[in-house]
């Protein structure tokens, strides 16, 4: 893509230091955008500390401890290890206090990144945070109480300024990274053939790439019922083959869980796998998350599920504000995607709604065609967003 937004100064004499955390996948990957980013912007003069994942360790950061330490979801996940994470908000914070980096730039995970921040408030050390809190979706006061200690917010959406700037809080629209992960979808598709010769799957074989989570909580939740799921379409004589899309800190827990499954499956855990399989399957069996804007940028028709645990989810039910969870039913308003969560994550409702997506063009296209108004509204075909974070950043620290 190319970038309309004015180019910045020379950098000055002394490398930036930004201190940077991600708390999970989805972060370590938007981090690594904005690392590479800001690596560009500043011709390589600037330098990293800080919390990531692998991702992140590849653009240059030596991450003070594993980032798998805070993968946390829910209520009853999150109790346990409650004393750990804020003995490590402690340790975080002493650290930026005595490195005293020119910028604190938090990516999501708010549980860690917020306690953090109050902190490291009054130090004078500049505290950007990547993606705003939903407090469309619920809890709407945050946005005063994050107001009280952020400098800056990036936000992925481009609805989500005026609930913050209205507390005082400085916040822009970047637009969401994970766009300038597919800038072609043909390109993408053309390697999602070249993974079919490889995995020795004919053409005409339909597939279906299944995403049961990023957390161990979301896998434990999800792979039974995917399984059954699957076994149900296999019942019925539908033909497909199956490609699960997981990532390295759970990949051993959906090894041994996809073993049980009725159907043989293919298991893909090298992210240069995964948007060509998206790119090339005909359908998806996909957790809530991030993943679902990937596959919606391959224009991979979905159906979309979730089970967490019954207190995390009875909290979240008391606090919404949306009637859904997937971003494209969000922004266009109506269920374009179907959605099964909690009680209604069952087999015998998901199996139907995938079958449909395998053999109902309408079906497909109406979800193909709400996707590409999404995804342009998200910043595809502009200045990439990482890009845009950079310059933000920069120019609040008098780098630009």
């Amino acid at each position: 893509m190319t970038s309309d937004l004015p180019a910045l100064d020379p950098p000055a004499s002394a490398p930036l230091h930004v201190y940077i955390i991600a708390g999970e996948p989805s972060g370590d990957a938007l981090g690594a955008r904005l690392m590479a980013a800001l690596k560009r912007e500043t011709g390589g003069h600037v330098r990293f500390s800080g919390i990531g994942g692998a991702l992140m360790a590849g653009e240059g950061l030596n991450s003070s401890f594993p980032m798998a330490e805070l993968t946390l979801l829910g209520v009853m996940e999150v109790l346990p290890k409650a004393a750990h994470v804020l003995r490590r908000v402690r340790e975080t914070a002493a650290e930026i206090l005595a490195l005293r980096p020119d910028v604190v730039v938090t990516v999501d995970a708010p549980a860690f990144a917020f306690r953090t921040g109050k902190k490291i408030r009054g130090s004078g050390i500049p505290h950007v945070h990547y993606v705003a809190p939903t407090v469309w979706a619920w809890r709407p006061r945050r946005a005063k109480m994050v107001a009280g200690f952020l400098t800056h917010l990036l936000a992925l959406f481009p609805f989500e300024p005026p609930y913050f700037e209205v507390h005082g809080l400085a916040t822009t629209f970047v637009g969401h990274s994970v766009v300038e992960g597919v800038e072609n979808v043909a390109s993408m598709r053309a390697a999602g053939e070249a993974l079919r010769l490889r995995l020795g799957i004919a053409p005409e074989r339909p597939i279906l790439v299944v995403l049961p989570g990023s957390r161990s909580s979301e896998v434990r939740h999800l792979a039974p019922v995917f399984g059954e799921t699957l076994g149900l379409l296999a019942d019925k004589g539908v033909g497909f083959d199956v490609l699960v899309l997981t990532v390295p800190n759970v990949a051993d827990r959906v090894k041994e869980a996809v073993a049980a499954w009725p159907v043989p499956v293919t298991v893909l855990e090298d992210a240069a796998d995964k948007l060509p399989a998206m790119a090339t399957a005909r359908a998806a069996l996909a957790a809530s998350g991030t993943v679902a804007l990937e596959l919606a940028l391959t224009e991979t028709p979905m159906v979309i599920a979730y089970k967490a645990n019954p207190l995390s989810a009875l909290v979240f039910r008391m606090m919404a504000k949306v009637r859904f969870v997937n971003l494209i039913n969000i922004m266009e308003k109506a269920p374009v995607v179907p959605e099964l969560l909690q009680g209604d994550c069952t087999a015998e409702k998901l199996a139907p709604a995938v079958e449909s997506l395998l053999a109902d063009e309408a079906a497909r296209g109406e979800q193909v065609a709400a996707m590409r108004r999404v995804t342009a509204a998200l910043g595809r075909n502009g200045p990439p967003p990482s890009t845009r974070a950079a310059r933000a950043i920069l120019s609040l620290i008098g780098r630009g």
